[in-house]
């Protein structure tokens, strides 16, 4: 039953709180007002392209997961197939942990005021302290941890909202149009490198705990629940980040921050409207953010590759080789990581998209064999169109929407279409659906 004292207004709110608190990570900050300066005067549709690709990416994600028949991760990665669907997963666990997100949230606070701070501390060695404090907390979870959290996204959200209220007020400049700014493409593209389309998946379960806890099992109701959730964080995130992508627009005519990559980018842009205790304030609450962030993403990998290697790889030992791994690509800098990211998630991310939508939709798609089929479609266009196969990459690039990066899409939609006419509709689909409609019925399949 419903615990006393909480209303369906008050568990979505906190649930929509929540969802925006974990994606939005610091990491993230860097990314639209460099996009911003990148599109100039197109700085909105830039905007919609990164919000498309990242918050609105994140919201179907946590929708589709806890949505479908199943309410698994599973229901939506095993529609490519059992070992297909644990492979993709371990590679965006992979993207998600030591590969991208884990080392980019050290160089990130690092680069975002602690080397101004501490000038004279070298990358490296903060990259040793980090994680060597990151390990602690992991291994032996300490309260502290949790009060950060508490107290750490309404400060950075004050920060951040004094940041953008002031370039709106006295404005550094006035953006200026960029010849062949692709704003659009430029926004998907950054909206794919923040992952939180991929972090996502593992939101849900944060999500399904809080409604449980207020006693809501029933996997309807906690369904649109959850949706409610997504807007409330969709919302936040857009006012958020529409700011940082104007703040850079503002300095897209300005040869100073131009020759400026994203992480200086916000330092400088923080520095000309609030000062030096502007940055003192961003950097302190970025590094306990990208701490927290880290902590976060360490435990997920940790917890996932025991639970899939059903014990044989214990998590102390997984969590020691994600933060040595992490360290180690911590010090390419964030550039370099930035820059290796970009391909791996260019080939990830649309046959993730296509699992994502197509799970959402599937009552009415009603076959998984047809979901495959146009993954595996989109899969092979992002795997040619991202390293250049000769001839075939030509002809990717002169597909619709291909200048918008979003080559995959018309071809994935065509698939889709022919291969659930070809198919017809899957005679287990039905059989898949258990009758009690309760979350402990739903969390065993």
């Amino acid at each position: 039953m419903e615990k006393k004292g909480s209303s369906r207004t008050g568990i979505i709110v906190s649930m929509g709180l929540a969802l925006f608190a974990s994606l939005f990570g610091a990491g993230n900050l860097i990314f639209p007002p460099f996009l911003g300066m990148g599109s100039g005067k197109d700085w909105i549709t830039g905007f919609l392209g990164f919000f498309i690709m990242d918050a609105g990416m994140a919201a179907f994600t946590v929708f589709a997961v806890v949505g479908n028949r199943k309410s698994t991760i599973n229901g939506v990665m095993g529609k490519v197939g059992n070992i297909p669907g644990k492979i993709m997963m371990i590679l965006v666990i992979l993207c998600i942990g030591p590969g991208i997100g884990i080392p980019r949230t050290a160089v990130t606070s690092y680069e975002l005021g602690i080397s101004t701070l501490f000038p004279g501390l070298p990358q490296w060695a903060f990259g040793a302290i980090f994680f060597a404090l990151t390990f602690f907390l992991v291994i032996r979870p300490n309260k502290v941890v949790d009060i950060v959290g508490n107290f750490l996204t309404p400060a950075l959200l004050i920060v951040m909202a004094l940041l953008i209220v002031t370039g709106i007020t006295h404005p550094i400049s006035d953006p200026v149009q960029i010849q062949q700014a692709a704003a659009f493409k430029a926004g998907v593209q950054n909206g794919y490198q923040t992952m939180d389309g991929m972090a996502a998946v593992m939101l849900v379960l944060m999500l399904i705990t809080a409604a449980n806890a207020h006693g809501i099992t029933s996997k309807k109701e906690i369904k649109w629940m959850v949706a409610g959730a997504d807007v409330i964080a969709c919302i936040l995130l857009g006012i958020i980040y529409g700011g940082l992508t104007y703040l850079g627009a503002m300095v897209s005519g300005d040869s100073n921050f131009q020759k400026l990559e994203q992480a200086p980018l916000l330092i400088s842009i923080t520095n000309t409207l609030l000062g030096k205790y502007g940055v003192l304030a961003l950097s302190i609450i970025v590094f306990l953010a990208c701490l927290t962030t880290a902590i976060g993403l360490v435990t997920v990998a940790g917890t996932y590759f025991e639970d899939v290697s059903n014990g044989k790889l214990k998590y102390r030992y997984v969590v020691i080789a994600v933060i040595l791994i992490s360290y180690a690509m911590s010090n390419f800098g964030l550039s370099t990581i930035i820059g290796i990211a970009a391909p791996i998630l260019s080939i990830l991310y649309p046959p993730i998209i296509v699992l994502i939508i197509c799970t959402v939709f599937e009552n009415v798609i009603k076959n998984d064999r047809a979901t495959a089929v146009t993954a595996y479609v989109s899969l092979a266009i992002s795997l040619v169109e991202t390293l250049k196969i000769p001839v075939l990459s030509d002809l990717v690039a002169s597909l619709p929407l291909a200048s918008y990066g979003l080559s995959w899409l018309l071809p994935a939609v065509v698939v889709l279409l022919a291969s659930r006419l070809l198919l017809g509709r899957s005679d287990d689909y039905r059989l898949e659906v258990p009758e009690d409609d309760t979350l402990e019925a739903v969390q065993g399949n």
